[in-house]
């Protein structure tokens, strides 16, 4: 049985960071491929959203001796041909206009519409790239279940639905799982 898969890859345009800056919309460009974010979050996305940015912006001015910022939607840019834009970002670099080095801890809030791209593609990409810890947040769950990069690899540490969970890398914060969950 011939392999489409592979024939089709052959054919696909191969997308450089120049040409995502030229791009209207939202869009995520990885390994050269264009990937259309989902449809304009719904209210329990946005919540759990506003909610960890929340938490951790209170709390890094107190716990973090180094110069870390919490993000949300901003661009990554990880090679000419890989830009993600995970959902909240905590990094402990000066950012210019675009996140350029490693996060310490990425959050995203999966949906129907992208689990496979955040618990695959963007898995083995924020792996390779040595984030510390990934968070996969699924809302309509209650749960969030968390990665700690150990050695090459991730390692889940944990299924969150009510705990608090500390992370400790260059920053320290911890996340009230209790409070995440859209009223």
């Amino acid at each position: 049985m011939k392999d489409y898969h592979t024939s089709a890859a052959k054919i696909l345009p191969h997308y450089t960071l120049d040409e995502y800056r030229q791009w209207e919309g939202n869009w995520e460009l990885i390994g050269g491929i264009a990937y259309a974010m989902a449809p304009s979050p719904v209210a329990e996305h946005q919540y759990v959203v506003a909610e960890v940015l929340f938490q951790i912006k209170t709390q890094i001015p107190e716990k973090c001796p180094e110069e870390c910022q919490v993000f949300t939607d901003l661009d990554w840019i990880i090679s000419n041909d890989t830009v993600v834009r995970p959902d909240v970002v905590v990094i402990c670099d000066k950012i210019e206009d675009y996140i350029k080095t490693t996060p310490e801890v990425v959050f995203e809030v999966v949906s129907r519409a992208t689990a496979q791209k955040d618990e695959h593609l963007k898995f083995e990409i924020y792996e390779s790239e040595r984030v510390p810890y990934y968070v996969l947040i699924y809302p309509d769950l209650k749960k969030a279940r968390i990665f700690r990069l150990e050695g090459d690899n991730y390692k889940k540490l944990a299924d969150c639905t009510e705990e608090r969970f500390p992370f400790s890398s260059r920053c320290k914060f911890e996340i009230d799982f209790s409070r995440l969950w859209y009223r």
